[in-house]
């Protein structure tokens, strides 16, 4: 048996390596490699438009199905200019003195990939050339921004659609239905699981900065599920911008105890200055863990689902036969990922939320820790 294992195991990688590196007959030039790199981060990245797909028309020419966005620069040189991005037909024409960056333009202008990057606008001058001379500043209405426009609208709109039916009577004298039903539930969760056990008797206090924090975060992940959306929770600043808020919130609920705890701990005098150095720095890398987690997670998943549809083209390009037959593959693969990655936009959301409760309640229970020590120690002291 474990010969004839073997021997299939040979025939199967050889068979592979055959098709792999054989090249279909008549064939003369080969296509264009297939570029997973500017996919991928062509996906993650903002961008000025929503771009769903691209087709070949009958023309021979490329063809892209996209939501095009408003530009808005301001340059102290040439004052404000509007425009749609459509106007720069994605990267191939000049528009009104400015250009947008692809990789194939920072690559044949030879650009700094470090201060450049796809999707970036910079000013030309009258021969297309980049004029560095002129600076820009770029406040257009992204991708990032429109959705996270749509996910906030979304949320107010829900919620004041189930304050209204609460002021009727509705899930007051009767059983909630419908959307109301499934909110109270999530509400309910929040309220029970996150907010009274960390923050107990003041959890009327934040909840409603928590509820907040966590559909805001939920609405934008299962946006980022849709093709052709973008993905918000996974960019760094969106993120940075929720922990900012977090690290305001614990600092105002802090309290004397709390600072006392750490610029003071309860050990010994050789080990207290070391002690004191890691509780400062805790103070900043608790809401910078939370922009991290959230960020890394949801760029993950995504990077995870691209790169197994990709592969499907790398295949291809290497010879047409492996393609094909490695797409079920990678489809089944995708689909199981996409439905992981629900569950992962509910529990990222969950998670942040209860994170921030968490470093809340410590902030102002130091008090209470501390008489919790005291009376311990007295105990100790007695038996």
């Amino acid at each position: 048996m474990p010969g004839r294992v073997k021997s299939l195991l040979v025939a199967v990688f050889s068979l592979f390596s055959t098709l792999v590196f054989a090249r279909d007959e008549g064939e003369k030039d080969p296509p264009q490699a297939f570029d997973a790199n500017e996919v991928i981060f062509g996906h993650i990245m903002d961008a000025h438009e929503f771009h769903f797909f691209s087709y070949k028309g009958k023309d021979g020419k490329e063809h892209h199905a996209t939501i095009p966005l408003p530009v808005i620069l301001y340059s102290p040189q040439r004052g404000f200019t509007t425009f749609m991005s459509s106007k720069f037909h994605h990267g191939h024409d000049n528009y009104k003195g400015y250009a947008l960056l692809t990789s194939h333009k920072i690559s044949d202008w030879k650009l700094d990939p470090k201060k450049y990057s796809a999707g970036q606008i910079v000013a030309v001058n009258e021969r297309g050339e980049m004029d560095t001379a002129v600076k820009v500043y770029d406040v257009s209405l992204t991708r990032n921004v429109v959705q996270m426009i749509l996910a906030l609208t979304l949320l107010v709109w829900i919620m004041l659609a189930i304050a209204k039916r609460y002021r009727r009577g509705e899930g007051v004298v009767s059983a909630p239905t419908g959307m109301q039903n499934m909110m109270e539930t999530v509400i309910n969760f929040v309220k029970d699981e996150v907010a009274k056990p960390n923050l107990g008797h003041k959890y009327e206090k934040y909840l409603p900065y928590l509820l907040t924090v966590f559909f805001f975060i939920l609405i934008n992940n299962l946006f980022g599920l849709i093709p052709g959306s973008a993905n918000v929770t996974g960019n760094i600043a969106f993120t940075m911008v929720l922990a900012l808020i977090a690290f305001i919130v614990i600092l105002f609920s802090s309290n004397k105890h709390y600072w006392g705890h750490i610029f003071n701990p309860p050990v010994p005098g050789g080990v207290k200055p070391i002690l004191v150095l890691v509780e400062v720095l805790g103070v900043f890398t608790k809401p910078f863990a939370l922009m991290i987690r959230l960020f890394a997670n949801m760029v993950a998943g995504h990077i995870i689902i691209i790169c197994l549809i990709s592969l499907i083209f790398i295949f291809g390009g290497l010879n047409k036969t492996i393609g094909w037959g490695f797409s079920p593959l990678s489809v089944g693969f995708v689909v199981f990922i996409y439905f992981i990655e629900i569950l992962v936009a509910f529990l990222q959301a969950f998670i942040f939320t209860n994170l921030a409760a968490v470093f809340i309640g410590q902030a102002f229970e130091g008090e209470h820790h501390h008489e919790d020590e005291h009376k311990e120690e007295h105990k100790g002291a007695a038996a």
